[in-house]
């Protein structure tokens, strides 16, 4: 959540189940996370602050889950177009 509006993307799509932030990969783009969340495909919609360059944000509904959820450092991530 980053300015008045936290339920549209930097893409300018809805937020929603699948959708990551990355700032250095292009928007549209399709990937796995495999040992945090098995086949599912997240798609690249939005960003983070620009002091963020090699991470990735999962969307998640809610902040409890976020929380639940935790911090996963150093996760491989399968690029996949």
């Amino acid at each position: 959540e980053t300015d008045d509006d936290p339920w549209i993307t930097a893409s300018g799509s809805d937020t929603r189940d699948g959708i990551v932030a990355s700032n250095f990969l292009p928007f549209g783009t399709k990937i796995r996370i495999p040992s945090l969340f098995g086949d599912k495909v997240f798609i690249v919609e939005d960003r983070m602050n620009r002091r963020h360059t090699e991470r990735i944000d999962v969307w998640m509904p809610s902040k409890f889950d976020a929380l639940l959820f935790g911090i996963h450092r150093k996760v491989p991530v399968e690029i996949l177009e």
